[in-house]
């Protein structure tokens, strides 16, 4: 896949980008390579090779799970325009 001239003129406008001549010519090259990359990656036979959870083998280091926080709700309820039953009542917005 090749990004024209006017494909990135209209990618930028839709995420609302200002970008002038220069910069329009840079992108395209650049936005061309990264297709071009993905098509590399994408032509590799992949078959019976099981998806990685992350690309290093590295055990995740775990923390207690302990509070740190103590309970506020009275607090914060207190300020509330509305509260039933320890909950938070609001308008109601989908009929």
């Amino acid at each position: 896949m090749s990004l024209t001239h006017q494909d990135v003129v209209r990618i930028a406008k839709l995420a609302r980008i200002s970008v002038n001549e220069a910069e329009i010519a840079a992108t395209s090259t650049q936005l061309n390579n990264i297709f071009g990359l993905i098509e590399k990656m994408q032509s590799v036979n992949t078959d019976g090779i099981e998806p990685m959870a992350h690309p290093q083998d590295v055990p995740l280091r775990l923390r207690d799970d302990v509070v740190t926080e103590h309970n506020q709700r009275q607090a914060f309820q207190a300020i509330a325009p509305q509260v039933e039953n320890g909950l938070f009542l609001v308008p109601r917005v989908i009929e």
